[in-house]
């Protein structure tokens, strides 16, 4: 079972990223002042500041920060203030060329981006250590600072490292896993293309290869590798931090990067987890077009979904107010009027208590100069500010339901098992990648609120009984302790759908000797006979259930029963497979489980959705069109209901009983016009 959060927010919230050291001093206090004046009383700071704290090394000045941090307190500015690592100096890495990360190929990332530094450089380790201690025993009591961010976005920009310290981290980190070379090239199959290690001095984290083949399980450690580097670097930090801080005062950082396990993460480090939310993505010119089926910025909720997975009750450390764009990528265009309202409740609808706009006015200087925040260049008031206006009245009008929970009708499985095998194995990655987009898309088309579940070290099957139905789309790996969680779950009144290729392989990423779906086939009591891609030359292929035609995907597996309880519900109805099974259903205790043998689209999902009866929870509530999203967050009874229509005309809702309108105290029953963009919060009575 996995830990509560340590710190939540009072109330909701705004805050803005602000950077001192771009802008002249006079303008601090005006800057604050329009801050408050526009409901923004938060300001983070100093995250990529390394030279304004030591300016040469072992040099120290605190006078810069001392002087916006008086100006801070006196104007009653709270403040979150940064670890600079992200930005190693450039004495530090013209001395220290060892911090440097590098490419696949061993050539290092020069000074000049960011995070441009390795992780498990003992060198960059002790310089960081002497930076954040230096900060937090000078700056650790100030009144005005609330909150501590680590590093910045960490794994952003690249999330794989080559340098020589981390190969030889990384076979420290193997000598601790397997202790032995035998072990290590059992569990690698290292037989395999005479690739049989004698030597610890003989392994590398990956390198150049013909056409970039690698041993797939060897790149599956390095992942789990690079995330345990990743949790140790952030841990120092929060270590040295708790011996300064005031104890109300929270640890976080920024993010939600890849080959990281962002739960662990949490769990270790931090009090309380913040995202950067850039629903604007969707729109860039750089990419290719967006196709309405594809949910354009909606699709952001799933970002939201997997973060409220790692902290129920989360900030935006970073939430879109401007065109996003560098000056080498990313074009995109303004956000519309009302689309800040939009995203800024998509935020909140999906559990954050916080959001902090990036940022207050746009650099006119460096790669981010069209990376636009609320002000831009001229510094005049504009249609973002007062937008940003009206999310100040809209967050106090519903203030009352901070700390509201999430209200979901099912959740979707993962796991960084098969999460990071799938990045590796574009078989894997064919089928994750498309299900889980595709039961994202139904559950948003058709009202139903979803979670993310991860299957953690320590899930246990309580936490997994939150949900009367679980979707597992294609766990290839699997693990005795994760198939006894599931086994529970479904005994305890669960119900669990699988798709194809469940049970394929081990936790090594190696393919397993027995009929798939491997350790779970005595839930299942099913057998995978046959299985195959449907060819780009097939028509697609269905299955009949229910009396209709149920599209089957991408994938197809042909099982077969292979116990006395397995009831075939469906089979499928055209390829060479033609009549044979496609979906089987199997009783378990009080509870079931259905093995799907193909993959998941959004046409399938309303099926198994409507079959296991938890589609459209909220529909004698209100019924909205597929333009808008509906999410439900309950706090002491209270229940609040978020719409939200993302698209540019109106939208029309029927309000079946009557309701609070959170804005106006008005009660409202019958239709509602919402305009394009527009958002309404509601409370149950």
């Amino acid at each position: 079972m996995r830990k509560t959060q340590n710190y939540n927010w009072p109330a909701l919230s705004l805050g803005t990223c602000y950077y001192p050291e771009h802008w002249d001093k006079k303008l601090w206090r005006e800057d604050l002042r329009r801050m408050k004046e526009n409901g923004i009383f938060t300001v983070r700071i100093a995250e990529f500041a390394w030279n304004k704290l030591e300016p040469r090394e072992g040099e120290y000045t605190f006078d810069f920060f001392d002087s916006f941090l008086d100006v801070a307190e006196e104007e009653g500015m709270k403040v979150i203030f940064g670890t600079p690592t992200a930005t190693p100096p450039v004495w530090l890495t013209e001395k220290y060329p060892e911090v440097l990360n590098c490419r696949l190929d061993g050539t290092p990332f020069r000074h000049g981006m960011r995070r441009h530094y390795n992780y498990n450089s003992p060198v960059y380790r002790k310089f960081c250590s002497i930076i954040v201690e230096k900060a937090a025993q000078h700056y650790g009591q100030r009144p005005c600072i609330v909150g501590w961010q680590i590093d910045n976005e960490i794994n952003c920009e690249v999330d794989v490292f080559y340098s020589e310290s981390d190969t030889a981290a990384f076979r420290e980190f193997l000598k601790e896993k397997y202790q032995t070379l035998d072990a290590l090239n059992e569990a690698w199959g290292t037989v395999f293309w005479n690739q049989t290690y004698t030597k610890w001095e003989e392994i590398y984290v990956p390198r150049p290869t013909v056409h970039d083949s690698t041993n797939p399980h060897q790149v599956l450690d390095y992942t789990r590798f690079v995330s345990a580097s990743a949790i140790q670097f952030c841990k120092m930090q929060s270590d040295i931090i708790r011996k300064y801080k005031k104890p109300q005062d929270f640890i976080t950082t920024n993010g939600m990067f890849g080959n990281l396990d962002n739960h662990r993460m949490m769990d270790e480090c931090l009090d309380v987890y913040t995202y950067d939310s850039y629903p604007n993505f969707a729109y860039c010119l750089c990419e290719d077009p967006i196709h309405s089926d594809d949910l354009n910025d909606r699709k952001w909720s799933r970002n939201l979904t997997e973060v409220r997975s790692i902290c129920p009750h989360f900030g935006i450390m970073e939430q879109q107010s401007g065109a996003n764009g560098w000056n080498t990528r990313m074009e995109a265009p303004a956000p519309k009027p009302g689309q800040m309202m939009l995203w800024a409740m998509q935020s909140i609808a999906h559990g954050a208590d916080y959001v902090s706009f990036f940022r207050w006015r746009t650099a006119v200087m460096g790669t981010e100069i069209y990376w636009h925040g609320i002000l831009d260049y001229d510094n005049r008031d504009n249609r973002k500010l007062s937008e940003v206006y009206r999310i100040w009245k809209r967050t106090e009008a519903i203030s009352e339901m901070a700390g509201a929970d999430y209200q979901a009708a099912f959740g979707l499985v993962r796991d960084y098992d098969n999460i990071w095998d799938s990045q590796l194995d574009v078989w894997h990655m064919r089928l994750a990648k498309k299900s889980e987009k595709e039961i994202f898309t139904a559950a948003q088309l058709n009202h139903t609120p979803m979670d993310m579940v991860y299957l953690l070290e320590d899930t246990d099957a309580e936490e997994l009984l939150k949900y009367p139905v679980l979707f597992y789309p294609h766990p290839l790996i699997l693990t005795e302790k994760r198939a006894e969680v599931l086994r529970t779950y479904v005994e305890a009144g669960g119900c669990l759908i699988l798709g194809c290729r469940t049970g394929q392989k081990d936790e090594t990423g190696k393919c397993v000797m027995q009929p798939m779906p491997g350790l779970l086939s005595s839930l299942t009591q099913t057998d995978v006979k046959e299985y195959t891609f449907v060819g780009p030359a097939d028509e697609a292929v269905s299955m009949e259930w229910e009396g209709r035609q149920v599209e089957t995907g991408l994938f197809n597996d042909i099982l077969a029963a292979a116990g006395p309880d397995a009831d075939i519900l469906a089979k499928y109805s055209s390829n060479y497979y033609e009549g044979r099974p496609a979906l089987a259903e199997t009783l378990c205790g009080k509870g079931k489980v259905l093995h799907f043998g193909g993959t998941f689209t959004r046409d399938n999902v309303k099926a198994f959705l409507a079959y296991t009866g938890v589609l459209q929870p909220y529909q004698d509530l209100a019924e909205v069109s597929e333009a808008c999203e509906i999410a439900m967050r309950v706090k002491d009874g209270k229940r609040y209901l978020f719409i939200l229509n993302y698209d540019k005309e109106p939208q029309k809702v029927v309000l079946k009983e009557a309701v609070m309108d959170m804005d106006t105290k008005d009660e409202v029953q019958g239709s509602v016009l919402l305009k394009g963009y527009e958002t309404k919060v509601y409370r149950i009575f």
